[in-house]
C-alpha cells in the first residue's frame, strides 16, 4: 500500500495540555509522525509526497469564518502585545444560548475552540493545511484507481468541527477526504477506530444522508469528549439513521474490540457506500499513554484484516496514537493485515 506524508507537519509543535489542572506537555508531537514513518518503513511501503489542493477541500468542510481566523488569528494574537506564544482560551462560547460572533482576537479564540487541548502556535495553520493535503491527495488517488492508500496526517482531525477546533485537531482530515470523494462516490462512508469518538466528524455530517458516520471508541461517559458519542445519537433530520455510536468499556480488549467492529462492518455493507474512510486511531493500544482501550498488536493485525474485507476502495486516514515504543509496529501490523486479507 502506497503513503502519503508531508513533513510540514513539523511547524506545528504544541506545547500546553491542561490535564486535572495540571499543566504538561501534550502528547501530540512531531515525534508521532517519525515513529509512524518507521513503521511504514518496515513495512517498505512507498511514500508519496503531498500534493497541494489550496483552499478547495477545506473548504467543503470548514466555515468561511473558521478557516479565516486559523489563518489570520495567530497574527491578530501577536498583535496584542502581551500574548503568550501559543493561543491558549480563557472562555469559550456557549452554542446554546443566544451569542453574537465577537470581533476581537481573545473572543474568536473562544468561539472557535471547544477545549484548551488544541493550542495554536505561528505554524500550526500552515501544519494543518499540508494534513489536510495528505488526506485530500490520498483521496484523489483512489478516485485516480488505487485501491486503497494511507494518508499520514498530523495534526490529526476527527475532533474538528465545522467551526471549531479541539482535542489536538483543526481541520478534520477525515471528512475532507470522505467530501473529496464525494465528487465520484454517491455514498460514502467514514469508519473511525480511534480510541476517542469521532465528534466533530459526527457534527459535520449529522443531518447528511450521503456521508455514514461509524464511530467505536472509549465509552465518553468518563472519557473525551465526555458529552458525545453516545449510542442514541443516530444522526438528524435527513441523516437520521446515518450515524452510529459504539462506545466500548474502559480496558476494552482484542475479543470485545473486534465483535464490535464486525456491527460496524455490517452497518456500512447495508449502507452500501462507493467508498470507505478509515479514521485510523492507534490509540486504542494498549500502551498508548491515554489508556482507554487495551488492543494488541496482534489486534492492530485482526482489525486491518477487518477492514480489508470490507471489499471498498479506501483512504486510511492517520488520526490518534500517541508516543510508545509500539507505535509504529501497531501502524506496520494494521497495514499488513489489511493487505494480507485485500
Amino acid at each position: 500500500m502506497k503513503a502519503v506524508y508531508s513533513d510540514a507537519h513539523q511547524s506545528h509543535d504544541p506545547q500546553f495540555f491542561l490535564v486535572r489542572g495540571t499543566v504538561r506537555k501534550t502528547t501530540e508531537q512531531p515525534e508521532r509522525a517519525a515513529r509512524l514513518l518507521t513503521g511504514l518503513n518496515t513495512g517498505k511501503h512507498s511514500i508519496i509526497p503531498a500534493q497541494s489542493f489550496g483552499a478547495g477541500p477545506r473548504a467543503r468542510v470548514h466555515s468561511p469564518d473558521y478557516l479565516a481566523f486559523l489563518a489570520d488569528g495567530y497574527a491578530e494574537w501577536q498583535a496584542l502585545g502581551d500574548a503568550g506564544s501559543e493561543m491558549i482560551p480563557n472562555i469559550h462560547g456557549m452554542r446554546s444560548q443566544m451569542l453574537s460572533y465577537p470581533t476581537g482576537i481573545v473572543g474568536k479564540l473562544g468561539w472557535h475552540t471547544a477545549d484548551t487541548a488544541c493550542p495554536i502556535g505561528a505554524g500550526t495553520f500552515a501544519a494543518a493545511c499540508a494534513a489536510a493535503d495528505v488526506a485530500t491527495t490520498a483521496a484523489q488517488m483512489v478516485l485516480d484507481g488505487e485501491d486503497s492508500i494511507y494518508a499520514l496526517c498530523r495534526p490529526p482531525g476527527h475532533h474538528a468541527y465545522r467551526d471549531m477546533a479541539g482535542g489536538f485537531c483543526y481541520l478534520n482530515n477525515s471528512a475532507i477526504a470522505a467530501a473529496h470523494l464525494r465528487q465520484k462516490f454517491e455514498r460514502v462512508a467514514i469508519l473511525d477506530v480511534d480510541v476517542h469518538h469521532g465528534n466533530g466528524t459526527q457534527g459535520i455530517f449529522y443531518e447528511r444522508a450521503d456521508v455514514l458516520t461509524v464511530s467505536l471508541h472509549a465509552d465518553p461517559s468518563s472519557y473525551y469528549p465526555f458529552f458525545v458519542g453516545y449510542a442514541h445519537e443516530r444522526g438528524a433530520g435527513p441523516g437520521l439513521g446515518a450515524n452510529l455510536n459504539i462506545p466500548l468499556p474502559l480496558g476494552t480488549g482484542d475479543a470485545d474490540y473486534l465483535k464490535a467492529l464486525e456491527k460496524a462492518m455490517k452497518t456500512i455493507t447495508v449502507f452500501a457506500p462507493g467508498a470507505l474512510v478509515v479514521a485510523l486511531g492507534l490509540d486504542a493500544s494498549e500502551e498508548d499513554p491515554l489508556q482507554g482501550l487495551k488492543v494488541t498488536t496482534a489486534g492492530f493485525g485482526r482489525i486491518g484484516q477487518a477492514l480489508a474485507r470490507i471489499g471498498l476502495p479506501t483512504v486510511l486516514v492517520q488520526e490518534g496514537g500517541y508516543l510508545s515504543d509500539i507505535l509504529g509496529t501497531n501502524l506496520a501490523a494494521v497495514l499488513a493485515g489489511y493487505e494480507a486479507a485485500r
